[in-house]
């Protein structure tokens, strides 16, 4: 018994030691995703400092601009004392405007400013930098998942696809705005991990990263679905077929606090919404008015798509209109390519809460940079190309998505 026993422990010590990162797993899996975004980003910003110049303006002004000057407002000021210079979309002050915007980026911000000498824009873009560095990660993780469970690819190949879909997703047609002082970065790293946590079967790690984005953003509420419905799943070894559940690992604890605690940021602040506006529906009411932003099923995009392909003749309405027509597109791409189940349902419902609600169009291109999980067949197609085309594909990438991410915030007069 006691040889028994000993030799399970040493089988054991052994699987341990295997799964131990070596400093090549390290590099691999985290300082190579980290340079090849901050390469890609670099570029990005390289063309935008080029272009403010040529507009007469600076790098630093356009990387705080339109959301990023209500981002720095609230981090500096607070939601009660935000300048009245800041307006709604319709030039509108009133004390609860800042209510719309979520806290987790800016108070985070705040949080780092009190770093002597650093100030509230510097500590904006450390946090962005820091985020986009931990989404990086996080997104190469889930496309060389995604490889080896879509298609059985090697460890090389899977690394392949895994650093692919972390370029396109850098260098998707707004991604400039990961290099701005707004919440993107910071809600993609969230998501980008939570999303790890449930195909890895991590569930506090879901269900924490989860709890964050619904103090990021609002789009977090669909993430948030998609974790509770994959823990309850694991929890309870649902739905049984018809041989029972036998054999299945169930989720335990874990996934039931995942549960529990993946809703609690997003209801938290619309409750403090609630409390200070005096009506439950106080967010969704400042949103709506101060923005336009409802659900209309979709006739408002309609239109915007419509009359830009047709009757518009700039570049960003119509690059917009297309960038939207081309991320319905990709949800059918999934489908076909049997894409993990979570991260089709994910991505799917992000784009469906963009595409079927109104509001201001020309950001659309940005709030659906989180559904970068669609790209993930055209990463793994991207990374069956020979070395050569693959770099040619990826080099245009990165060039039209600098070009337009420049564009955008210095040619373009509006919002985005």
């Amino acid at each position: 018994m006691a040889t028994s026993s000993t030799s399970h422990a040493v089988r054991d010590d052994a699987r341990a030691d295997a799964q131990q990162p070596t400093p090549r797993d390290v590099v691999d899996d985290w300082v190579v995703p980290i340079l090849a975004f901050f390469a890609v980003r670099l570029a990005g910003i390289a063309v935008l400092a080029r272009f403010a110049d040529l507009r007469g303006t600076t790098l630093p002004t356009t990387l705080q601009l339109w959301d990023g000057k209500w981002m720095l407002a609230i981090a500096k000021y607070g939601y009660a004392d935000v300048p009245a210079t800041n307006t709604d979309a319709n030039g509108i002050h009133t004390p609860d405007t800042a209510l719309a915007f979520f806290p987790g980026y800016p108070y985070l911000v705040k949080a780092v400013a009190v770093i002597p000498g650093l100030g509230v824009y510097g500590a904006a873009i450390i946090v962005t930098l820091v985020a986009g560095a931990f989404a990086a990660v996080a997104v190469a993780r889930i496309g060389r998942w995604c490889a080896v469970e879509m298609t059985g690819a090697d460890e090389s190949r899977a690394r392949t696809t895994g650093l692919v879909l972390l370029i396109l997703f850098a260098a998707a047609p707004m991604g400039v705005v990961l290099s701005m002082a707004y919440t993107e970065a910071l809600f993609c790293a969230v998501v980008a991990w939570s999303l790890v946590g449930v195909l890895e079967k991590r569930w506090l790690l879901a269900g924490f990263t989860a709890l964050a984005a619904g103090l990021i953003r609002p789009t977090g509420i669909v993430l948030i679905a998609v974790v509770m419905l994959t823990a309850f799943i694991a929890a309870t070894g649902l739905p049984r077929g018809k041989t029972g559940n036998a054999g299945v690992r169930l989720g335990g604890w874990r996934a039931w606090a995942a549960i529990v605690v993946a809703p609690l940021g997003f209801l938290g602040y619309l409750g403090y919404v609630w409390h200070k506006t005096e009506t439950p529906m106080g967010w969704f009411d400042i949103q709506t008015g101060g923005w336009g932003t409802k659900y209309d099923w979709g006739r408002a995009t309609f239109r915007f798509v419509n009359y830009s392909l047709i009757n518009s003749g700039e570049v960003a309405p119509v690059a917009t209109a297309l960038i939207i027509v081309a991320t319905v597109v990709l949800v059918g791409i999934n489908v076909a390519a049997r894409a993990p189940w979570p991260l089709l349902l994910y991505g799917t419902l992000v784009t469906a809460s963009i595409v079927l609600s109104s509001g201001l169009m020309m950001s659309r291109a940005r709030l659906l940079l989180p559904a970068f999980v669609l790209l993930i067949p055209i990463a793994i197609w991207v990374a069956n190309q020979t070395p050569r085309v693959r770099t040619t594909m990826l080099v245009g990438v990165v060039a039209l998505s600098s070009w337009f991410g420049a564009h955008m915030l210095t040619v373009y007069p509006h919002a985005m």
